[in-house]
């Protein structure tokens, strides 16, 4: 019996922790930081937008850099 568990690969796949996904958007947050967005305006971003912003990193740098 344990050869058709084994072999249903759905059943035995690794799935996503939720520890490494607050990771991921912690590192991804500090990467909008980095491209000079304000600490601030980060921090009321969901992760939604975050990524979405991250998808361009050279627009987010640019509208900054003209703001400062």
């Amino acid at each position: 019996m344990a050869t058709s568990t084994f072999r249903n690969k759905n059943m035995v796949r690794p799935h996503k922790k939720g520890a490494a996904k607050r990771k991921r958007v912690r590192d991804q947050r500090k990467r909008l930081i980095g491209l000079g967005m304000p600490a601030e305006q980060v921090e009321k971003l969901n992760y939604n937008e975050v990524r979405e912003l991250l998808k361009r990193p050279a627009a987010v740098s640019k509208a900054y850099a003209t703001a400062e």
